[in-house]
């Protein structure tokens, strides 16, 4: 009897731990096969007019349209066809921005991108344009990865026409490169805005998430000579290479009344894989640019690479590196150019508000597009800004600092006149070797004429074979002219720095509106020979057309 007992306790033991062990086991083992949870994933295209089409991607669809209620916003949209990962659906009328939610059996998920109801209908643009296209301000273009505009071809842009770059991840070819309008040698790029309708290129993302380098920018490549060997790649992974043109005056087209916002795209964190907000390979003199500002580069705002181009009315808004960058033999002509800058936000590579120079080492400069011609570019009429209080060389949210408000070096020859330059830690950086950036300035080939510099830690340095008394000694001559102020004895205007909204208009007795010297290559019919120094007078030209607030503007 005993014995039973002792058995059945046994039995019932050895249940009790099978049971235990599989109650551990299935506590132990996740489900292999997890089910998919309703999700939205991407929509596309993200922006359009009522009764454009959108396919939204995601997960636990129901293939019966009728089950999936879809909102714009808090509009409903009629869905049209249905998968368990994907739903067409047509935007309603009075659709407003917003997300867009889905909601299956009584669950919702949301998108994590809005969608803009726009008066446009959305264009998708990529890989090549081969034939004679025209752009109008009824629609929307979006560029996905590199576009190139390919020889013997114009691309028209009309006046008030919304361009939106996407981001590297809708790169078509995979190859991780933000969208970028590329004009090829021998094509032609005809943007003309209006102060009231000007061209704008902007980033492709929603109203306060836009940011530096969201796409590539805009690119013309001419057929002006350059100071390079012929097979000189590109930067920024562009196809290609320089050439050797030798056309001063080829025209690549015309940008007038132009704004490029959010562009300078870094494709990697090699030196040199940038495309900044405006850059010029080789453009000619019968290229025609005016009244265009770049904001928010992610790379130098504007970088002229050779070419013989000549501009007018440049506005240079928050740059993330240089404001104005000449390489590569340029020797065009600038006159009236602002440089507003964030005193947070610079480079690694120290930003500057005009950086100047060849290529390293710009010597020996000799032979066609082998060091010759040296970039001689003139500057007129320039303002950089960066702050009135206390410059810094370490910036706040940036990778790096300031560094110069001119930053002149490897065997440059160029011209600075009439231009003001306030808050950077240095003024002038004189910077290279004896028989090149200083023997060019004792020849006149590089020449500072009516420069006021104000507010610098230090306001001249001399580098390499230049000394610091030289350099002084240099720019203090006085039949040149220059200055160094203290930024209070400007009277500049009140709202000068304000980054939301500035007025650069010099006060009515500021000493800027007068003691502008024309004086050597100053003399050229290209300049209007203006009284004043810096960019402003009493007519602020950057009136109706210039966005000082880009981040926060709803394009539609």
């Amino acid at each position: 009897m005993i014995s039973l007992k002792n058995k059945l306790y046994s039995l019932l033991l050895l249940t009790g731990l099978v049971a235990g062990l599989t109650a551990c086991d299935n506590d132990d083992k996740p489900d292999p096969t997890p089910q998919p949870v309703l999700a939205v994933t991407a929509i596309a295209p993200a922006s359009g007019p009522a009764g454009t089409k959108v396919t939204i991607t995601g997960t636990k669809f129901d293939p019966t349209p009728a089950n999936n209620t879809v909102l714009f916003n808090t509009t409903q949209a009629t869905v049209t066809a249905a998968t368990a990962t994907s739903l067409e659906v047509v935007v309603p009328a009075n659709a407003t921005s917003g997300v867009i939610s889905v909601t299956v059996g009584g669950v919702t998920a949301k998108s994590t991108a809005s969608f803009t109801v726009s008066d446009r209908v959305a264009v998708e643009v990529k890989d090549e344009i081969k034939t004679n296209t025209t752009w109008t301000k009824d629609k929307l273009y979006l560029l996905k990865g590199f576009v190139y505009v390919t020889a013997g071809t114009t691309l028209t842009i009309e006046k008030g026409t919304l361009i939106k770059g996407a981001g590297k991840d809708a790169d078509p070819t995979a190859s991780g490169k933000g969208g970028a309008l590329i004009i090829e040698a021998g094509a032609k790029l005809v943007a003309i805005g209006t102060a009231e309708e000007p061209i704008v290129f902007t980033s492709a993302n929603d109203p306060g998430k836009r940011n530096y380098g969201d796409w590539g920018g805009v690119v013309l490549i001419g057929k002006a000579p350059n100071n390079r060997p012929g097979s000189t790649a590109f930067e920024g992974g562009i196809r290609g290479t320089i050439g050797t043109g030798t056309a001063a005056d080829d025209n690549s087209g015309t940008l007038q009344y132009v704004r490029i916002e959010f562009g300078g795209i870094a494709l990697s964190s090699t030196a040199n894989s940038e495309i900044n907000g405006l850059t010029l390979y080789g453009v000619g003199s019968g290229t025609t640019i005016d009244h265009v500002q770049v904001s928010y580069s992610g790379d130098d705002s504007y970088e002229w690479f050779g070419g013989t181009v000549n501009a007018k009315n440049l506005i240079a808004f928050r740059g993330f590196d240089d404001d104005f960058d000449t390489d590569w033999g340029f020797t065009g002509k600038i006159q009236y150019a602002v440089s507003l800058r964030d005193p947070e936000y610079a480079d690694q590579s120290a930003s500057n508000g005009l950086e100047s120079d060849n290529f390293n080492s710009g010597e020996p400069a000799t032979g066609p597009n082998n060091g010759l011609p040296l970039t001689e570019p003139t500057f007129a009429n320039v303002s950089h800004f960066i702050t009135a209080g206390t410059p810094s060389t370490a910036t706040i949210k940036g990778s790096g600092g300031y560094q110069s408000a001119m930053h002149l070096r490897r065997n440059t020859a160029i011209s600075v006149l009439n231009s003001v330059f306030v808050g950077a830690p240095e003024g002038l950086r004189l910077d290279g070797t004896a028989t090149g950036t200083w023997k060019n300035a004792q020849d006149g080939k590089l020449d500072l004429r009516g420069i006021v510099l104000s507010n610098n830690l230090t306001a001249i340095v001399g580098k390499g074979d230049i000394t610091t008394d030289q350099a002084t000694t240099y720019f203090k001559t006085a039949a040149r002219k220059n200055e160094i102020k203290d930024v209070a004895s400007l009277l500049l205007n009140s709202a000068n720095f304000n980054l939301a909204a500035p007025n650069f208009l010099p006060q009515a007795t500021s000493p800027l509106l007068g003691g502008a010297t024309w004086e050597g290559k100053g003399a050229d019919a290209f300049f209007t020979k203006e009284l004043f120094r810096g960019a402003f007078g009493t007519t602020d030209w950057t009136k109706g057309w210039a966005n000082w607030d880009p981040q926060n503007t709803i394009y539609k």
